[in-house]
């Protein structure tokens, strides 16, 4: 129980530095993307959220790449 409450926090807390390093992305991506985007989408939250669970994909990812069992 103990591992699985270590991979939570980590997941959480690379999920807090994704949505911050999607914020700071979203102040220079959202002009461009409210050309190209329906206006219900341009909201900044919405686009925030999107690069965020994008971002957490990807760097979960690596992490579970990194850490996987050795043979």
């Amino acid at each position: 129980m103990n591992e699985r409450i270590k991979v939570f926090i980590i997941v959480a807390i690379l999920g807090f530095i994704a949505g911050v390093i999607a914020d700071l992305t979203a102040e220079y991506v959202l002009p461009a993307l409210a050309a190209v985007l329906p206006a219900f989408l341009n909201a900044r939250i919405v686009l925030s959220g999107l690069a965020g669970a994008c971002l957490t994909l990807v760097i979960v990812s690596i992490w579970a790449y990194i850490t996987r069992p050795e043979r």
